[in-house]
């Protein structure tokens, strides 16, 4: 994942995710993108709360603004919108990652064509990566905020891969990082 800097004070940002749909006669191709919420009491153990599949965060300040089940259509097929600076005090982390379905049979980010992830913050990009570096991951962490000592939320980057089912995944994707 290229990271253009550390950026720190982030407000506002925009994670979208887009990918190729599948071929005539293969699996649908569905990416998930998940956001998990970590307190400052339990800032590596289980989410406060999970943002995913068309919903939002219990206090608004994220929202999964777009979900694609299929990868068709034009510009993004998911997109999130994270309020960092509205996030109560209590928050320390905010991990966002990728999950790919497996209805169809076991699929990785090998077999997704043109898959890419963007984290902008107004007209700057932060980060992007097309998973290239997981290519036999079924799913993937792309983001962590995290809010330092002066309560300004920083991004740490770099897309970590796992090979899990999405429910294990939202269990396992804030545990490793940092």
């Amino acid at each position: 994942m290229s990271v253009s800097s550390i950026n720190k004070g982030l407000e506002k940002i925009e994670v979208t995710l887009k990918w190729d749909p599948s071929p005539i006669g293969e699996p649908v191709r569905d990416l998930d993108l998940i956001a998990a919420t970590y307190t400052r009491d339990d800032p590596h153990g289980e989410p406060d709360y999970l943002v995913h599949f068309d919903s939002r965060s219990p206090d608004g300040t994220i929202t999964l603004n777009r979900d694609s089940r299929t990868g068709q259509g034009f510009g993004p097929d998911e997109a999130m919108t994270l309020e960092l600076e509205r996030l109560a005090d209590t928050y320390a982390r905010v991990v966002v990652g990728v999950a790919i379905q497996q209805g169809g049979g076991r699929m990785t980010f090998g077999d997704v064509a043109n898959s890419l992830v963007e984290i902008t913050e107004g007209y700057t990009k932060l980060a992007e990566d097309d998973f290239s570096g997981v290519p036999r991951s079924t799913a993937a962490t792309v983001a962590e905020f995290v809010r330092s000592d002066s309560g300004a939320w920083e991004l740490r980057g770099g897309v970590t891969g796992f090979d899990t089912e999405p429910e294990s995944f939202v269990r396992e994707m804030g545990r490793g990082i940092s």
